[in-house]
């Protein structure tokens, strides 16, 4: 047990690291958009980057580790370039040069979680079935750093200004870098062309296909969270000490939920929790849509934070390692990064900028809560191809 944990430590640094640099990146960049002088339109486009790299990233690079072996390797290239490139971020730039640095600094960090988690597969499993104790223990480290940094830089930037932005960027990437050279230089063995398995054959299994379906729709729905939250926070009168808070309240019920998940998640199927997932994230949306002043409803709806994403999150993975074993983990992980925040996250960025600045940042909340609840039903259809087999 001790050298398990041992094996574990340095991906749980990993995820701390990553995820501390999100947990200011992605709540802070439109509000630091927003302070370079960029309208509401031009925000959601480049918030959608990040969105848009996963449309091609995560695959690719998930294709070449699946093929090569070389996971940690390109890890580490992939964070140390970034950190390269985010040191654009220091001088003034106009929205094409910031749209290509942020596309470069994207395309190669938004592929590190899945291959991360495709690396992390072997330790995290009992017997060839997905562990969610062993998981949860990881993975709530992600949680820890990225509430250290949502709250700290909430309180940092409301007294001293999203000036430091670039310095905040520099600092945590820093971090991701020395995480990723902590990890062992495991070389898993590499796949050619003629052993190298088809993925198409599971695409076109119904489950697959329902399971993807209720993934896309339903973090499409969680985009109005992850783009516009703080913007529309901000547009509401809360001060970014306030809205970090309410970020950190999310993550806090997140990381109780990533602790103790071995003891709830065999309450219900995985497909069962996929269904209760999304249906709890309609009444998020509508809480947040239409009672974002009553502050007791706007935290009970980020304690839903613990169902709606930590819940979904996890079975998302263990659903993942079922149908994608073995030598096609790599590309399933990049699969489910691609459908799952790629697609939605730059349809729901850019949707909700034009809807946004057409009907107000409310109509957003409101138009996630529909969504959720076509998630629900897709959901629903694979909980019922699952009790049929």
């Amino acid at each position: 047990m001790p050298e398990q944990r041992k094996q574990l430590l340095p991906f749980a640094a990993l995820s701390a690291s990553y995820f501390a640099h999100i947990g200011f990146f992605n709540p802070y960049l439109p509000l630091w958009l927003k302070d370079l002088g960029f309208g509401l339109f031009a925000i959601s486009v480049l918030t959608s980057v990040q969105s848009a790299t996963r449309l091609f990233a995560p695959y690719a690079w998930g294709t070449l580790s699946d093929r090569t072996g070389e996971r940690v390797k390109l890890l580490r290239y992939g964070a140390t370039a970034a950190l390269v490139f985010s040191l654009a971020l220091w001088f003034p730039l106009g929205p094409v040069a910031l749209f290509a640095v942020l596309l470069l600094m994207f395309t190669h960090t938004s592929a590190m979680m899945p291959m991360s988690e495709a690396a992390l597969a072997h330790l995290v499993s009992q017997g060839g079935a997905f562990d969610a104790k062993r998981y949860g223990r990881v993975r709530l480290w992600g949680s820890l750093g990225f509430l250290l940094t949502v709250m700290v830089a909430g309180w940092w930037f409301e007294h001293f200004g999203l000036g430091h932005f670039p310095a905040w960027t520099l600092l945590t990437l820093v971090a991701v870098v020395a995480s990723v050279w902590w990890l062992p230089d495991h070389k898993e063995a590499a796949h050619h062309d003629d052993d190298h398995p088809a993925i198409w054959p599971l695409l076109r299994q119904p489950a697959v296909r329902w399971f993807f379906a209720s993934v896309f729709f339903h973090i499409l729905a969680h985009i109005a969270i992850y783009v516009f939250f703080s913007l529309y926070l901000d547009s509401l009168g809360y001060s970014k000490t306030v809205i970090g808070l309410l970020w950190a309240v999310s993550v806090l019920i997140e990381i109780g939920w990533f602790f103790t998940q071995g003891r709830w998640l065999p309450r219900l199927s995985l497909t069962g929790w996929l269904v209760l997932a999304s249906a709890l994230m309609v009444l998020r949306m509508g809480l947040t849509a239409g009672l974002p002043q009553v502050w007791p409803l706007l935290l009970a709806a980020q304690a839903l934070h613990a169902i709606t994403f930590a819940a979904h999150h996890t079975v998302c993975i263990a659903l993942i390692s079922h149908h994608f074993p073995g030598r096609l983990r790599g590309r399933g992980q990049a699969l489910y990064t691609v459908i799952g925040y790629g697609l939605p996250g730059t349809l729901g960025g850019l949707g909700g900028g034009v809807l946004s600045s057409a009907l107000g940042l409310a109509s957003v909340f409101w138009l996630a809560g529909a969504l959720a609840g076509v998630a629900t039903l897709c959901a629903w259809r694979l909980r019922r191809l699952e009790h049929r087999a």
